[in-house]
């Protein structure tokens, strides 16, 4: 893999910073990664995740939000976050590195859900496909609060990497809604992970080999979903 590099992007709510991931030669495809509510762009678990991706071929741009950007904890509004996905989106839609291969939106829970949010209302935000890393269906233990209402009117492929023990994605009810979301969506669950991706060390299971079976299942559905229509101009 080649060295990553640090660049700042404008944005309407004040500049952040992002990382560049290149791959070691040209990239199969190209994703733009944001982070969850707890953590930041360089968190060990967007390290490993950055540098997973990259080591499949695919070139990654991760960054920060503004709340993180200032160290600060508590996430932005909805509209600073949404309005932060979208300059970053822009930027990177237009990188040479992304050109002729697919060009995804992707994120851990917060970071995902609010990709989908610029998917399904910005006429710019036009991803050829979303990947959620554990998609906050629902806050813990109010699994009738749903956050679906917007995943209908994306036009896109979405994939859900779902543990099968995280406590913001009750398993009926998430394959409940992605179902109704037509043949374009795919959900693959993750056995014995939570919301971060981690196992019970009894599974006898490591996280390291959860983020592999969850990078399998991208490939097979970049491959058999998202490239055969081919990237968007």
């Amino acid at each position: 893999m080649s060295e990553p590099t640090t660049l700042r992007i404008p944005t309407p709510h004040g500049e952040v910073s992002a990382r560049w991931n290149p791959p070691a030669g040209p990239p199969r495809a190209a994703m733009a990664l944001a982070h969850g509510a707890g953590v930041h762009r360089d968190h060990p678990s967007m390290n490993a995740l950055a540098e997973a991706l990259a080591g499949r071929g695919f070139a990654v741009l991760r960054f920060n939000f503004p709340y993180t950007e200032a160290g600060r904890k508590l996430p932005d509004a909805e509209d600073v976050l949404v309005g932060v996905w979208s300059a970053v989106w822009d930027r990177f839609r237009v990188r040479p590195e992304t050109a002729g291969r697919p060009r995804l939106a992707a994120g851990r829970s917060m970071g995902g859900r609010m990709a989908s949010i610029a998917a399904s209302k910005l006429p710019g935000f036009d991803p050829d496909g979303l990947v959620f890393f554990a998609y906050p269906l629902h806050p813990a233990g109010k699994p009738e609060r749903l956050r679906v209402d917007h995943l209908g009117r994306i036009t896109a492929p979405m994939l859900f990497l779902s543990g099968t023990r995280d406590p913001l994605a009750e398993r009926g009810r998430l394959e409940a809604e992605v179902g109704k979301l037509g043949v374009g969506a795919r959900l693959a669950w993750l056995e014995g992970a939570d919301h971060g991706f981690e196992v019970l060390k009894r599974s006898g299971r490591t996280a390291a080999e959860v983020l592999d079976e969850a990078l399998d299942a991208m490939d097979r559905w970049l491959d058999g979903v998202v490239s055969p229509a081919g990237p968007r101009a």
